[in-house]
């Protein structure tokens, strides 16, 4: 079991910035990778960033690529989003979640931190 609580949400206004936490227990973290989704109002839930095990490796989407920077610290069981450049459509609850299989599914996922970036 993993067990995953996000902090650091907010109201910031257009072209702040914010980071957000996801500390970790349960399972050894650094043997695992982690993921940031975000969900919208009315919208589907999808797919922010993507580090690896390790930290050496990370992904993002198109939308955020250049703005968001995802890391991790596996000496404090704590991901990472460092969100800059905030745009009102990044306005969504924020989701941390653990691939602790390596497939790229996500079996843990944390409650959610909204987001709110005001124009």
């Amino acid at each position: 079991q993993v067990q995953l609580v996000e902090s650091g949400g907010g109201l910031v206004q257009a072209g702040g910035s914010l980071r957000l936490s996801c500390a970790a227990s349960g399972r050894t973290f650094s043997r695992y990778a982690m993921g940031w989704f975000r969900q919208a109002p009315g919208e589907e839930r999808e797919f922010v960033a993507r580090i690896s095990w390790s930290g050496g490796v990370s992904y993002y989407a198109d939308s955020v690529k250049g703005r968001f920077t995802i890391s991790r610290d596996n000496a404090k069981n704590t991901v990472y989003l460092q969100m800059s450049s905030l745009k009102p459509e990044d306005t969504a609850v924020y989701y941390c979640a653990a691939d602790v299989i390596g497939t790229g599914q996500y079996a843990y996922w944390g409650q959610g931190t909204q987001v709110t970036v005001s124009p």
